[in-house]
């Protein structure tokens, strides 16, 4: 990802006490914006009820504001780590997505969370089930685990 930012732009996105990048879209210039937004352990920690423990997670965003309307380009790149839904360890998951998002006439909102915008694009990006390779689970676990498998056939009714 490049390490490009309009500095203008930058003036006028604060961080809150959850280190979310907030625009206050009202006082940009029409034009294109763009912002870099790291998502670190700090963030995904502030987070409740998420299924991410860890990671870090670079988003490039570029902003095109017009004169009723905007887009979002987010590109997110990184490693993530949540919980195996087999050995209950955690596991890495890497990350690379790029969305575009269209802002809506009715729902043209004056403060946008970027940061908030890229984690969703990582959370869509995180598969319903998710476990280690073969053989990289923890291995006490795979043991408790073979030890209460039922190898009987259901019988037939």
């Amino acid at each position: 990802m490049s390490k490009k930012s309009s500095n203008f732009a930058v003036d006028f996105a604060h961080m809150s006490e959850q280190s979310h990048y907030i625009i206050d879209l009202s006082r940009l210039p029409i034009g294109t914006h763009s912002f870099d937004i790291q998502l670190n352990n700090d963030f995904f920690s502030s987070l409740e009820k998420t299924e991410i423990l860890s990671g870090d997670v670079a988003a490039e965003v570029t902003l095109n504001l017009r004169e009723e309307d905007y887009t979002l380009n987010i590109a997110v790149q990184g490693t993530v780590f949540v919980v195996c839904d087999r050995c209950l360890d955690p596991m890495p998951l890497e990350i690379d997505d790029e969305q575009e998002i269209f802002s809506e006439d009715e729902q043209n909102e004056q403060m946008v969370d970027l940061s908030w915008l890229a984690y969703e694009i990582v959370s869509i990006n995180i598969p319903i089930v998710h476990s280690h390779q073969p053989g990289e689970c923890n291995q006490q676990m795979e043991l408790l685990l073979h030890d209460h498998l039922c190898d009987e056939p259901e019988p037939e009714n």
